[in-house]
């Protein structure tokens, strides 16, 4: 081929992909996470990329719109999935007939939103979600198992955490206490955003929403609270007597009530009024996981209490609660500072090398090991003896087996432990004893 014909190899910003080795380990993080989920009695589910586009903007609101991948297929106008909560939201409506209450569900599945690409943000990425779906109601213990659920994920990762923990409700009720009711989306924008704009432009902001500085530096200084859940309380309690506020209160007294029951380590969470997320289908508990030491990543898991989502789509009442690890982005801020967790699973066991015409009866030789539980390849490249062995190393592959006419005739084969640099002459059977026992 003309190389001016060669179409140069390139992808789009913002999709990641990884080499064999890191992989690896990003799978060996996917199924941990799946594992504490199962742990939890949660079921699987798996739900379409694509959506009918009237079912993902039902009540998706803010930057999200802007950020969908939207198509029309002929008369269709489709979008693909941005979390998998909505898309949730709707299988139970469509299915509440056929599945228990309440309904505990994991997916661990891909996402896209259509926003630019930047470090730390892609437009393809891992989510892997674990909610809970009640009927008519859903006691507030969910939301403290799925508080329980981060912790324990986070610890069998081998990563420290502090939950940051709030309720929408305290900041709803102190704006109807301060009579900005009308005013209150806009101004839980504003203060959701706190931390990165500072306190003199969100002070700006919200005056430009035509709240008095009073106000202002009252909602400012009711969202900067964070700290232990005993402390954060007594000074949240004489400052409102709003129904709603009250209600915020009560609910998080409950949750730390289960949180202590759990025995969670109380420097592994916090209660931070700041804490608000941006999606306006949260309505309770809102919660945000940042790893210790490292402020910059950022939340590395979050999630909250959503009541009224799936009323978009049935006329019965479905709470729910969830969770949700944006897997792509914490593993690749985990590998670009040198934080990924060993690997702890080999991918290949037994590598059996041929001399000679052997090529059959290696392939005898893997079934056998194979079909014994050992991860085991033949290495049929076309390369010298000492450049397969360059390449077992080089690929830190624990055992060897070589395989020439003598071995084929004593059915005594040169075992090498790599890792010990030895040999041995040993029967298949002998092999396999050692390759079980390491």
């Amino acid at each position: 081929m003309n190389n001016s014909n060669i179409i140069k190899p390139r992808k789009l910003p913002g999709f990641m992909e990884l080499l064999p080795s890191k992989q690896v380990i990003f799978d060996e993080m996917m199924e941990k996470i799946k594992k504490v989920y199962k742990m939890f009695a949660f079921s699987p589910l798996d739900t379409p990329v694509l959506e009918l586009s009237e079912i993902l903007l039902a009540k998706s609101g803010g930057d999200i719109d802007k950020e969908l991948y939207a198509f029309n297929k002929g008369d269709t106008n489709v979008c693909m999935r941005y979390d998998l909560t909505v898309p949730l939201a709707r299988f139970v409506a469509m299915n509440s007939e056929f599945i228990d209450f309440p309904f505990k569900r994991y997916q661990i599945g891909k996402v896209y939103r259509g926003e630019k690409a930047q470090k730390g943000r892609f437009r393809e990425f891992y989510q892997c979600d674990a909610d809970i779906i009640g009927i008519d109601t859903l006691p507030l213990i969910a939301d403290a198992e799925c508080l329980n659920i981060a912790d324990k994920i986070f610890d069998t990762l081998g990563l420290k955490i502090v939950n940051h923990i709030s309720n929408r409700n305290i900041l709803f009720g102190y704006c109807e206490d301060l009579g900005l009711a009308d005013k209150t989306i806009d101004i839980l924008i504003i203060l959701d955003k706190l931390g990165k704009i500072g306190k003199d432009n969100a002070l700006e902001e919200l005056g430009n929403l035509n709240i008095d500085s009073e106000k202002a530096n009252k909602l400012i200084q009711i969202a900067s609270l964070c700290g232990s859940f005993d402390d954060i309380l007594k000074i949240l309690e004489p400052l409102s007597t709003n129904e709603t506020f009250v209600k915020g209160i009560n609910d998080l007294k409950e949750i730390f009530s289960y949180l202590t029951a759990y025995k969670l380590p109380k420097e592994n969470y916090c209660l931070d009024i700041g804490i608000i997320r941006g999606h306006n289908y949260y309505t309770g508990t809102v919660f945000e996981v940042n790893l210790v030491g490292h402020p910059e990543f950022g939340a590395v898991c979050a999630g909250g209490r959503y009541d009224n989502l799936a009323t978009y789509y049935t006329d019965k009442k479905m709470p729910g609660v969830g969770l949700s690890i944006g897997l792509t982005r914490l593993f690749d801020l985990l590998d670009k500072n040198e934080m990924l967790p060993p690997l702890e699973k080999r991918c290949v066991d037994l590598q059996i090398i041929p001399l000679g015409n052997t090529i059959l009866h290696c392939v005898e030789l893997q079934s056998y090991f194979q079909n014994n539980g050992i991860i085991c390849e033949i290495n049929y490249d076309n390369r010298s003896f000492k450049g397969k062995m360059k390449e077992a190393n080089k690929r830190n592959l624990p055992f060897v087996i070589v395989v020439g006419e003598n071995e084929v005739s004593s059915l005594k084969y040169s075992f090498k432990d790599m890792f010990k640099g030895t040999q041995e002459t040993l029967s298949k059977e002998e092999c396999l004893q050692i390759l079980k026992n390491n």
